[in-house]
């Protein structure tokens, strides 16, 4: 399956107050190689472990494969994963037709807030709500398995 999404920074925490859900995700990588990452997710009470390919020249479009896991199996795998899991809380917000994904990091990416935005295709338009910032899509430095590896309170570094 292709997965087309893109990202952004957030402006304000308005998005809070819009989201439906709320949800904690644990996360950690078994492979960070850039032409493919290997994650392992506790995400709620839900496992998964996903494929992802390298993505295309705009940072938009990439290979993804997923499967659901049993949460115990997720447990053990996290403990074989390269250094520095990564923690955060997902809101997610319903903007017209289109769902967005607002990620708040913990840990060593404390302070780091991104939003995404899965799209049908690269050159779908979508509704930007007013607390949607700057696009970062293709900046590989906001990854989750480059932010495992150089963590966000490193940047200034």
């Amino acid at each position: 399956m292709l997965e087309i999404e893109r990202k952004f920074l957030i402006l304000s925490d308005k998005y809070k107050s819009e989201a439906f859900k709320k949800t904690r995700i644990v996360q950690g990588f078994l492979n960070t190689h850039k032409e493919r990452t290997v994650r392992i997710r506790i995400k709620g009470e839900q496992a998964f472990i996903t494929v992802k390919g390298i993505s295309n020249k705009k940072g938009t479009t990439r290979l993804e494969w997923e499967k659901e896991i049993p949460v115990s199996e997720a447990e053990m795998l996290l403990n074989l994963c390269e250094p520095n899991l990564i923690e955060k809380t997902r809101f997610e917000i319903k903007v017209d037709n289109h769902i967005f994904e607002v990620d708040e990091f913990y840990g060593e990416n404390e302070g780091l807030i991104i939003a995404e935005i899965e799209l049908s295709s690269e050159n779908e338009a979508f509704k930007k709500p007013s607390w949607l910032g700057r696009e970062v899509t293709g900046d590989v430095r906001y990854y989750n398995s480059q932010l495992s590896k150089r963590p966000y309170r490193n940047w200034g570094i």
